[in-house]
């Protein structure tokens, strides 16, 4: 430990601590840009400049250890007038479209702006007039609004470990752009979003596509279509942080309430459909795993398929496991498969004239849904557009709706209803322990007395778990945040060459830190404190459920007995399952 003075506060931390966290024990803030609680410091703005006692020479807290008997001063007039300075001459870089830009009121130069009390700018404009790159259809890159803080090349490479950004240039030449100098869709990107997520500005964002869902909604007579609605599991834990509401805060009934008065006739759920993954997942489990993965079931292990953005990693870095990648579609496409197929043959509505949206944590969703020919299985785009949590949330407010004076609302049946098992899909591990949960009934034909596998769950980027099945042990590994995904893989991938068994029977995904509540379209400001918060509100949800095992869920049988015949049947394999190619990380 050591001890020293933060503005005349004495404060005592952990050797290693920056000045800025330990400013932050005795409830001092200083100001910062770069810097993210998720990213390694590297000082690029120089805003959180401070003082060490009488010495004149400032020094960059995020990146400076405090040190025994030191007396930091964080604020006086030159610090003050220092800090000023450079948010000036970033803004002198910067453009003033302030009311038409995607980050206005949640931006995080405009903020410092504000505080500052800047209110001209002392230094001539030099705007670079760099073009905005819509390629990926998921994400906007605009470099014209690019302060160079670094932070999304940072995600980019060393969380999420694609290296589909960098800087170009040098000096005031300086410019964010993809690798190669190529449109991002035409590289490596794989959607997840989060240097949109962890961008403090407007230089990425996600494709706003209200637009359409607008139009659709207000669209009457001959040309009217039923507007069909799912949302995620993770959406209803951090819905709220855009209304002023706690992280995890669940808002599972006023978002159905909500959605009807912005004007959807159905509301269902994804959850339901995480319910029917579990069942054509677990199927293919089980199949894999009772002969040792040797049969037409396909090889040990068994990966995981729900995230959109890993599906895209997979194909570009590991092409050569995509025999381990369960062919089962994410909730998402079931969801939209079965709208237009079983409910719209149930209600007698010609899926022509349906019109399918989701509300998703996710960027890479929006890709997802025309990803290959298997998300048309019900003979149209099964679904037609996917909304960020962001997104619906401007919508939301848009419409003037007061969602937190809302009363409670239901989902429609039959595809709305779900399980515990289905709820915490939204957390990393979620998916591992929904899909054991009901693995261990198809395998011993009985149910759990405890559900609850406390070994997945966390924000450990790798957790690994032994569970016995009357005596058989099966192995897993649940890995989140895609920098982590290679140290798995590379051990299957050993041990396969070395013609040993794999460490593992049954491997879970996810490309965001967290899972899906850590997505790359939920509200701005994420850091593990809010994620533990949104994941808690997940498994609250679990834990509060008539059913906690996808197996239990009646809705689920009733659509099996009515429909689908059973879990890994031919039906269920034409409309609910996919294949997967190889490519190369840059188009040709």
């Amino acid at each position: 430990m050591v001890n020293a003075k933060i503005n005349g506060i004495p404060v005592q931390v952990a050797e290693g601590t920056t000045v800025l966290e330990a400013a932050l024990k005795v409830d001092v803030k200083i100001p910062k840009l770069c810097h993210n609680d998720d990213l390694e410091p590297w000082a690029a703005c120089g805003i959180c400049v401070v003082k060490n006692g009488t010495n004149p020479k400032m020094i960059r807290s995020c990146c400076t250890p405090l040190e025994e008997g030191m007396a930091i001063v964080t604020n006086d007039a030159e610090l003050v007038q220092t800090r000023k300075t450079v948010i000036e001459l970033i803004l002198s870089t910067h453009p003033d479209d302030c009311l038409a830009c995607p980050r206005n009121q949640e931006c995080e130069l405009q903020r410092l702006a504000a505080e500052f009390g800047i209110r001209e700018q002392p230094f001539p404009k030099r705007l670079r007039d760099l073009p905005l790159d819509d390629s990926t259809g998921s994400l906007i890159l605009n470099p014209e609004k690019c302060i160079r803080c670094g932070r999304c090349v940072k995600v980019c490479q060393e969380m999420q470990n694609v290296w589909a950004i960098e800087f170009l240039g040098r000096g005031e030449k300086t410019r964010i752009a993809p690798a190669a100098d190529v449109k991002l869709g035409e590289g490596p990107c794989i959607k997840c979003g989060q240097c949109s997520a962890h961008c403090p500005v407007g230089a990425i964002y996600e494709n706003d596509q209200t637009g359409p869902v607008w139009e659709a909604l207000m669209k009457e007579g001959a040309d009217a279509k039923t507007c069909v609605v799912q949302i995620a599991p993770a959406v209803r834990v951090a819905l709220g942080e855009a209304f002023g509401l706690p992280p995890g805060t669940n808002l599972t009934k006023k978002i159905y309430t909500a959605l009807r008065r912005l004007g959807f006739d159905m509301i269902f759920d994804t959850n339901f459909a995480a319910d029917l993954t579990i069942m054509e997942e677990g199927t293919e489990f089980v199949r894999r795993f009772v002969d040792g993965g040797k049969s037409e079931g396909g090889p040990l292990p068994l990966i995981t398929s729900c995230c959109p953005a890993w599906v895209d990693y997979l194909e570009k870095y590991y092409g050569d496991m995509i025999p381990n990648f369960s062919t089962a579609k994410s909730p998402q496409q079931m969801m939209g498969t079965m709208i237009k197929t079983y409910w719209a043959e149930k209600a007698k509505i010609d899926p022509a004239k349906i019109f399918s949206v989701s509300i998703m944590p996710c960027t890479a969703k929006k890709f997802e849904n025309h990803r290959n020919d298997t998300m048309y299985a019900s003979g149209f785009q099964d679904v037609d557009v996917s909304l960020t949590t962001r997104e619906l949330a401007r919508m939301i407010k848009q419409a003037g709706i007061d969602l937190l004076n809302l009363p409670d609302g239901e989902s429609d049946s039959p595809l709305g209803p779900y399980s515990g098992a289905g709820v915490i899909f939204g957390a990393t591990g979620g998916v591992m322990e929904a899909a054991l949960r009901t693995a261990y009934n198809l395998i011993t034909g009985e149910d759990l007395k405890d559900v609850n596998f406390t070994g997945v769950r966390g924000i450990s980027g790798i957790k690994e778990a032994s569970v016995h099945i009357k005596g058989t042990e099966v192995r897993v590994a649940v890995a989140h945040q895609m920098g982590n995904i290679a140290q798995v893989l590379d051990m299957v991938r050993k041990a396969k060459a070395e013609g040993k068994e794999t460490p593992w029977h049954f491997i879970e995904v996810m490309a965001c830190r967290g899972g899906c509540i850590g997505g790359g379209g939920q509200p701005y400001g994420a850091t593990d404190e809010v994620r533990k918060q949104r994941i808690r509100g997940i498994y609250d949800d679990d834990e509060k459920s008539e059913y906690r095992c996808s197996h239990q869920n009646p809705l689920i049988k009733q659509v099996y007995a009515e429909f689908l015949e059973k879990p890994g049947s031919h039906k269920a394999h034409e409309l609910l399952h996919t294949h997967y190619t190889a490519r190369d990380l840059y188009l040709k």
